[in-house]
This record gives C-alpha cells, sequence and structure tokens, in this order.
C-alpha cells in the first residue's frame, strides 16, 4: 500500500513536470490552405470586380450572364451598356457587332429595358446579360470568342472575365457576327 502511495503522489508531479520542459510554442503549426476564395475576392483597383455567371442555351439561342459587384470601399455609378471584346485564342479582337439591347437576335423578357442609373453600395452587384445566336450559315467562318474582356461603361478599365468551370465555355458565335448586351440592371430575385 505505502508503494501504491507514493506512485499515486508521484504520478501528477511527474506529469505536471513533464508538461514544464516540453516545447513552450508546442506544436509546429501545419500550414493552412488558403480558401480560393482568397484568390478571387481581391478587389481591383477601379473597385469593381466582373465575373461570368450561368450561360444558358436552347435551340441555338445562347444567354450568358455577368455580374459586378462594388467590391471597393465607396458607392459606384453604373448607367448603361458594358462595353465589350470578345477575343479569339490567340487575344485578337473578333469582327463583331455589339448591339445594345437584344437587336431582334430574339426576345427575352427585359433584354431591351432601357438603362436605368444605379448606384451601388460596397457589397452590392449589378448584372448584364449577352444574347447571341449560335447559328451557321454557308457563308464565312464561324467566330469563336475564346476570352472576353469587359469595361463597365466607355472609358472604365477593361477587366478579363473568366467563365465558370472547366466545361471549355467559350462564345460560339456561329457565323452571325452578332452580340447583344443588356444595359446593367439589379439583380432579379430567384
Amino acid at each position: 500500500m505505502r508503494t501504491g502511495g507514493w506512485v499515486l503522489f508521484a504520478l501528477p508531479a511527474l506529469l505536471v513536470l513533464g508538461a514544464c520542459t516540453g516545447d513552450p510554442a508546442g506544436p509546429e503549426p501545419t500550414p493552412s490552405r488558403a480558401p480560393e476564395a482568397t484568390v478571387a475576392s481581391s478587389c481591383p483597383d477601379s473597385g469593381v470586380r466582373i465575373t461570368a455567371g450561368l450561360a444558358e442555351a436552347a435551340s441555338g439561342l445562347r444567354v450568358q450572364a455577368l455580374r459586378l459587384t462594388n467590391c471597393g470601399d465607396g458607392p459606384y455609378r453604373l448607367d448603361g451598356y458594358p462595353v465589350l471584346r470578345v477575343l479569339d485564342a490567340e487575344g485578337r479582337p473578333l469582327d463583331l457587332r455589339v448591339l445594345h439591347g437584344s437587336g431582334e437576335i430574339a426576345t427575352v423578357d427585359g433584354f431591351d429595358d432601357p438603362p436605368r442609373p444605379l448606384t451601388l453600395r460596397p457589397g452590392e452587384s449589378a448584372d448584364t446579360h449577352l444574347l447571341w445566336r449560335n447559328t451557321h450559315t454557308g457563308f464565312g467562318a464561324p467566330q469563336v470568342g475564346e476570352r472576353l474582356a469587359v469595361a463597365p461603361a466607355e472609358g472604365e478599365p477593361w477587366q478579363p472575365v473568366r467563365f465558370d468551370g472547366d466545361r471549355g465555355a467559350n462564345l460560339d458565335l456561329g457565323t452571325t457576327g452578332e452580340l447583344g448586351v443588356r444595359a446593367w440592371h439589379r439583380p432579379e430575385q430567384d
């Protein structure tokens, strides 16, 4: 029994002593992986970020959503249409007509609504959409935009816009050479 009493007294003392002689900094921290959103969340000097949303396709008609988010510190004003550069795989601009509104490409609700002035507070967004037909006639080579650059308005800085996912997205304009663009507007509620 006397030996057992000594062990009961010595064991807590050894545990405390062991804790005191260990590395005071504790174990090496394991490097944590930065979330991918951190890279995407960096805000350009312009104070706005433009991203591609979902693309919709039906019977040769294509609609590509774009979203502008005010990631800056102050209000951001929009009034009108974005300015677009559709580029081929080598970075050359395609020869196409960019039309304000649908340009009679198709009838889509809201697409021909006139521009309205918007003021976006930090964190708020505005949307636009691109509209085209993937129509191939026997005349001319199809035009395929592999990359897109967008300026919120004439005279504003250009931003490259990446398409979502690895679906090999592009702007396959067929041989029409026309692309409609909707005015900036508040996002529709789902």
